[in-house]
């Protein structure tokens, strides 16, 4: 499958023995956050980076013994309000690229933590920061 984006950054859910033997996978662009879930049936969920508010690594024994670790990301978003990327290897150089992009995104749109209210910003108005306004 060619790629839609230039991925920054992709990796597999581990299972045991930190072995990428999964089908979900996640990829980081520069404005999003993908999960890919399935084998016959594919779901993919995605939440824009300009919305995550929090970030926690939690990295317990049996992950940590292979390097793994799980990333829980809070976002103002309706159908993702937490985010779990679990298992995946070098956690933390993943919160590195998150807080980057992040950074970089709300300098971009003018946006500030404080400006998001109820998953949407004052500054969106009607349209997001892509100038559409949600509907195809």
């Amino acid at each position: 499958m060619k790629a839609d984006f230039d991925y920054l950054w992709t990796d597999k859910k581990r299972t045991i023995f930190g072995l990428p033997i999964s089908f979900t996978r996640y990829f980081l662009t520069e404005s999003k956050f993908i999960t890919r879930t399935g084998f016959f049936t594919v779901v993919e969920d995605e939440f824009d980076l300009y919305r995550v508010t929090d970030k926690k690594l939690v990295m317990p024994l049996s992950q940590r013994i292979f390097g793994c670790g799980t990333v829980i990301i809070n976002v103002r978003d309706v159908d993702t309000p937490v985010k779990e990327v679990k298992s995946i290897k070098a956690p933390r150089e993943l919160m590195k690229m998150i807080d980057g992009q992040v950074e970089k995104l709300r300098d971009r749109y003018n946006i500030r933590g404080r400006d998001m209210i109820n998953g949407h910003c004052e500054n969106e108005h009607e349209t997001g920061p892509d100038g559409d306004d949600g509907n195809a």
